[in-house]
């Protein structure tokens, strides 16, 4: 019986310890920075980004910052119109040139907007 219970009691305690853990820990965020959207933006000019990095920021709603998610919406619509994923293997941009025009003015007004909200 004292071997019953010496088990139970530590059974108890792991599996406590562990649902205690799970309450208190949080669900980890991702917050998307300017920063890193210029990032993204200067490696896909530079026919440098893979589709699964574009993809996995572009497709994620950005909902701190409402300018941000604009920007990341127009990016998407972007792929949208210009895109092309099949291209990329083969080395070559992941947009048309319309679409490499559009990325440059999008990327650079969100470097200007982002230096006039850095002062």
């Amino acid at each position: 019986m004292a071997l019953y219970l010496l088990v139970f009691g530590v059974c108890f305690l792991v599996i406590g310890s562990v649902v205690a853990v799970l309450l208190s820990s949080r669900t980890p965020r991702y917050r998307t920075e300017p920063k890193d959207l210029l990032a993204l933006f200067d490696k896909a000019l530079a026919s440098q980004v893979s589709e699964t990095e574009w993809n996995a920021l572009i497709g994620y709603p950005i909902r701190h910052n409402e300018y941000l998610e604009g920007v990341r919406r127009r990016a998407s619509h972007l792929m949208d119109q210009h895109g092309r994923r099949w291209q990329l293997a083969q080395g070559k941009p992941l947009l048309n040139e319309e679409g490499q025009a559009e990325l440059k003015a999008l990327r650079d007004h969100l470097a200007a907007h982002t230096e006039l909200h850095a002062h």
